[in-house]
């Protein structure tokens, strides 16, 4: 640290996968090799440091994103780690959106999992660089070349084998390093493998070399020195393939696959020098683009020290001993402890209390946090996930992050009087961690709703509020998260007229609205001319709209997916109001959606299931029977794939059914696809349903 610090020697990466591909192992073992070699912190091997939650350790997987720090041959390397289970979707959209370089992980014999598909999509919009890990080689069906082919053939990526497995299942040895073309062996030992480094075996030879000559061939189609190399027959030295390989990595044009098995620590060094070798340092990508205000001219903050602090705080965590911490990521300038800074989001200066470099649960206090680096912080009690953090004299606001909305929704209620008044601060604390879980009360019914991604990502919630609250809740039946929208676009006029002594009310619009693509939110426009209604006034009718679309008239359930447009309208001089404007917007847009006619969305469910073969019948027949549609369906070995959409509320309690329809032998994976209008006698049960309750 200090004056040793070298931005260009610093790795922001994440490690992404499907659930079960061994993400956490594969952390583990990059921590249990760097700590060996440091003396940094006590990783024992085994013992998940990065999972430090109960729950985590419990169920045997990562919920939160923990980032930790590393060193590797002169190089740091901050590790943010992401869960691979779906219903952590807002982890993974977190972390990936402060990474600068990713590890994509799959399974030798699962491949290309839906999960991993996801997070390869949530990569390629944040355009995240990445490298391919094919960990697992050491199970029966492991099967290098297929999951190769998969990443080509289903994620669409220029996959590129660097290193290939020497043998495979029980079998598996090793690696032939193909830059190098260099055989890597690796001789189990109780503190991890002894590596053997030797000539690549003859029976192996002729396959190293076409292997080697691919990818030769497939980066110099990157860059032209190479290409005329390779069309002089010449072989080129290996710095220049690594020199090349890392420039089409960072450009997104490339993806480096290697292959292993972590848990038996085979592989993993190799996977720690293609981190360094390949994956970009801060300084490697362009420079980090914000605003502020009304400018709206781009700001832009080259990673450096020198520079005015710009910071993403990324994850927001409340810790029992030390309060609130806010993971930040610097992307320039440099954050001291005891400055203030400004939350530019908020427009509120906050004093930074302490800071830390994480080492999983393990803190070390540092007196500044560099460009490029990833870090904790006390003392931003303001601050949530997505904001800004930065030089009060130089503001900028930074790309924030976005963040799918709830699809599923539990009334809670506290077990006792005592837990009445803990109930609400606890849950106040989990939805500042937690942006795609929210809380809301229920006026009609005094319930608390709380609502999520997921059953499994709620049930966790209560969990949390057991153990690190003390707080016992009742949860009531899971209910869907329904959606209104408009059927046909229509004009309607709208007058909002109030003479009862005193000062009068009036205001004037003719509004159309019209329905938008499913997912494609509110939109609000004006065609006023000549200064029919003032532009104050207008905002006043967008805020009426807005707080009409939070009840919609068919059910009382939040309108989405529509387009209001105000084309024309009148004021008063003494009597026109932003109030009379804002109840003109509410009440002039609830009778034109009645006109318009209405109907009711539900969430439809993207949904996987993997079984024997044998069960297929009854997979079927069971998903139909929640009015499901199945896609696609494929068999790999004996297990059967089935994909299929269903709708949300036919999903409670699957899990259960799934075990007695395949004798415990079938598992699932489902995430939110989009919404879809719920058949007309259906919906009109439902939206009885909902009128009695109130």
């Amino acid at each position: 640290m200090g004056k040793g610090y070298n931005i260009s020697k610093v790795r922001n990466i994440g490690v992404t996968a499907h659930i079960d591909a061994g993400k956490t192992t594969v952390t583990e073992r990059i921590l249990f090799f760097t700590g060996k070699k440091h003396k940094m912190g006590e990783v024992h091997d085994g013992e998940a440091t990065m999972d430090w939650m109960v729950q985590e350790q419990e169920r045997g997987i990562t919920i939160t994103s923990a980032a930790t720090t590393t060193f590797w041959n002169g190089h740091r390397i901050n590790i943010i780690d992401t869960p691979g289970h779906v219903d952590f979707t807002a982890e993974v959209e977190r972390s990936l959106r402060v990474l600068d370089g990713a590890v994509a992980l799959f399974c030798a014999v699962g491949g290309v999992q839906p999960q991993s598909e996801t997070v390869w999509r949530q990569a390629e919009k944040y355009r995240v660089p990445r490298i391919a890990f094919i960990n697992k080689m050491d199970r029966a069906g492991a099967d290098f070349e297929g999951v190769v082919k998969e990443i080509k053939e289903e994620l669409g990526a220029n996959a590129v084998p660097v290193t290939i497995p020497i043998g495979a299942e029980a079998d598996f040895q090793g690696v032939i390093d193909l830059v190098e073309m260099k055989a890597i062996y690796y001789d189990d030992a109780p503190d991890g493998a002894v590596i053997r480094e030797e000539e690549i075996p003859a029976n192996l030879l002729e396959k190293a070399r076409k292997a080697e000559a691919e990818m030769i061939e497939r980066i110099s189609e990157q860059d032209d020195r190479l290409m005329e190399q390779f069309l002089n027959g010449e072989t080129p030295a290996s710095s220049e393939v690594v020199h090349a390989i890392r420039a089409a990595t960072i450009a997104g044009q490339f993806i480096p696959v290697l292959c292993g098995a972590a848990f038996k620590n085979k592989g993993v060094r190799r996977l720690l020098d293609a981190i360094i070798d390949y994956l970009p340092s801060p300084v490697d990508l362009p420079p980090v683009i914000g605003a502020y205000k009304e400018a709206n001219d781009e700001l832009i903050r080259h990673p450096s020290d020198d520079g005015p602090l710009a910071a993403l705080a990324f994850k927001v965590q409340t810790d029992k001993h030390m309060g609130k911490l806010t993971y930040v990521r610097i992307y320039s300038g440099m954050l001291r402890a005891g400055e203030f800074v400004l939350n530019s989001n908020r427009g509120k200066k906050q004093r930074v209390g302490r800071l830390f470099e994480m080492h999983a649960n393990h803190r070390q206090v540092v007196e500044e946090l560099h460009a490029g680096e990833v870090g904790a912080v006390i003392g931003l009690a303001e601050t949530r996930t997505g904001d800004t953090v930065c030089n009060p004299d130089h503001p900028i606001v930074l790309e924030s992050i976005d963040f799918p909305a709830p699809v599923i929704g539990v009334a809670v209620s506290p077990a006792s009087r005592d837990d009445r008044s803990k109930l609400g601060k606890a849950l106040y604390c989990l939805a500042e961690e937690d942006p795609t879980f929210t809380v809301r009360s229920n006026e009609e019914t005094s319930e608390v709703i709380i609502s999520g991604m997921g059953e499994l990502h709620l049930e966790i919630i209560v969990d949390r509020l057991r153990r690190e609250f003390n707080v016992e809740a009742m949860v009531g039946t899971p209910q869907v998260a329904y959606r209104e929208t408009i059927i046909t676009p229509i004009d309607h006029e709208y007058r909002h007229v109030k003479q009862s002594g005193g000062r009068g009310q009036y205001a004037h619009m003719r509004l159309r609205i019209e329905p938008r693509k499913p997912g494609a939110g509110f939109r609000f426009e004006d065609e006023i001319s000549g200064g029919k209604i003032t532009r104050e006034y207008l905002r006043a009718i967008e805020r009426g709209i807005i707080d009409a679309m939070m009840k919609g008239p068919y059910a009382g359930f939040p309108m989405v997916d529509i387009q209001a447009t105000v084309y024309d309208g009148s004021m008063h001089d003494v009597d026109s109001s932003e109030h009379a404007f804002r109840t003109c917007g509410s009440a002039g847009f609830r009778e034109a959606c009645k006109r318009a006619g209405l109907k009711l969305l539900e969430p439809m469910m993207s949904v996987e299931v993997v079984a024997p073969g044998d069960y297929t019948g009854a997979i079927t027949g069971s998903l139909c029977g929640k009015r499901g549609k199945i896609v696609a369906m494929e068999t790999k070995g004996t297990a059967t794939t089935l994909r299929a959409r269903v709708p949300l509320g036919g999903m409670f309690g699957y899990a259960s059914e799934l075990r007695n329809v395949t004798s415990g032998r079938g598992n699932f994976t489902m995430h939110f696809e989009h919404y879809e209008a719920v058949p007309y006698a259906l919906a009109e049960e439902i939206v009885e349903a909902r009128r009695k309750e109130a």
